[in-house]
């Protein structure tokens, strides 16, 4: 399977130009979990765990298996940060429940130069690419270790070392932030392209448009990776665009753009490495619309998640985890042992992190006034010594 290079050239799975007025009179973009059978949608991994040998992406299986572990990490996380939170000791907390193929996936295919500009949901991609979980945890808490000192909200990670963009809280400003660095690179003759996520709200943000009319006129070599997982926060795909698709709006922009089954980590594997090869060739970006679900609420804070159970029950038979797992058992023997151990871990790993990251000082009053000016100016020191005159407010 190949991406096609121009939008008016049809390749086996591309959105192109020539999609008919009657394809494109209703939505079928991930709401029911029939839509990942449409033809167009590239898949691999069958849900008996069999693979497709045409569009297999053959990464080697020990990858497999370390992204597998890495999904179960990522959910179990998921699931303890959410306990936190309720528990009042963390803020604010939002989860990838169900979307982890999407999210791992890409962010494998991606090469070390390469960078990554997430939104809220893709903590998974910077633990993939090396960040601690202490590091995560510091951010949580916003103690002194915290690199934004406090100055965030929780869930606003970054790792540069890792090649992460720290997260914009806004919707979709990320997107015109990665074509920028794409382009960037781009004129510097630098080998590396950009992945930006983002959600299918995104796609109503100014910056999505800005963003791949840009990118289309310029080449830059940026993967864009649209999360349709069927919501944005409460609002359902049918009340968020009136195109049969997400992937056709880049037609619009002259951006190659396919459909794949987000729950399916080899696929998205699989069109992530062909759009990176696209961009690494200086054919541009290209969109990528991975159809998944929101198995959770929004967020940790809005418990009430406005799912209909009836179609949680068939989204829940192609939950992403379950699916590499079938796959993994067919090559070696694997229990629910085994994942088990990965739990435990991952919780004495969070518990360390906690502790440390509890019995960390908050950060200074001096912490305010830095980051700004090399040189603060006279008004700030002033302001600083007088703010260090008076007592500080201890926890409520």
């Amino acid at each position: 399977m190949s991406i096609a290079t121009d939008p008016n050239a049809p390749g086996p799975h591309a959105i192109t130009a020539s999609t008919t007025a009657s394809e494109r009179t209703a939505p079928s973009a991930a709401r029911n979990s029939h839509d990942t059978e449409a033809a167009d949608v590239v898949k691999v991994l069958r849900t008996d765990g069999r693979l497709d040998r045409t569009t297999d992406p053959r990464i080697p299986h020990s990858d497999v298996l370390r992204l597998y572990k890495a999904m179960l990490r990522v959910r179990s996380l998921d699931e303890r940060m959410t306990t936190l939170q309720r528990q009042g000791r963390i803020g604010f907390h939002l989860g990838s429940l169900g979307e982890e193929a999407a999210i791992l996936g890409s962010a494998y295919a991606m090469r070390d130069q390469d960078w990554i500009f997430p939104g809220y949901r893709e903590l998974g991609a910077a633990l993939l690419r090396g960040m601690p979980i202490q590091r995560y945890v510091d951010n949580m808490l916003g103690n002194a270790n915290d690199p934004a000192r406090g100055r965030r909200r929780p869930d606003s990670y970054g790792w540069k070392a890792g090649r992460v963009n720290p997260i914009s809280a806004a919707s979709g400003a990320q997107i015109t932030q990665a074509v920028g660095f794409a382009w960037a690179a781009r004129m510097k003759r630098d080998d590396l392209a950009v992945l930006a996520y983002f959600g299918d709200g995104a796609t109503s943000s100014n910056e999505f448009h800005n963003g791949l009319n840009f990118a289309g006129v310029f080449k830059a070599p940026v993967v864009f990776l649209c999360r349709n997982n069927g919501w944005a926060t409460s609002t359902p795909t049918e009340r968020q665009t009136g195109s049969a698709t997400f992937a056709e709006k880049g037609i619009a922009y002259g951006i190659p753009s396919v459909r794949v089954d987000g729950n399916d980590l080899l696929a998205v594997i699989k069109v992530t490495q062909d759009a990176v090869e696209r961009a690494a060739r200086g054919e541009g970006a290209t969109l990528i619309e991975a159809m998944t679900y929101r198995m959770g609420a929004p967020n940790s804070d809005d418990p009430r998640a406005p799912l209909a159970e009836e179609g949680l029950d068939a989204w829940r038979a192609l939950d992403p985890i379950k699916r590499v797992r079938r796959h993994i058992e067919r090559i070696q023997p694997w229990t629910d042992a085994h994942d088990k151990a990965i739990e435990v871990e991952l919780a004495a790993d969070l518990a360390a992190a906690f502790d440390l990251a509890e019995n960390t000082p908050e950060p200074s009053l001096d912490s305010m006034f830095e980051d700004v000016f090399a040189t603060p100016p006279w008004h700030l020191v002033e302001q600083r010594e007088a703010l260090k005159s008076v007592p500080r407010a201890g926890k409520h």
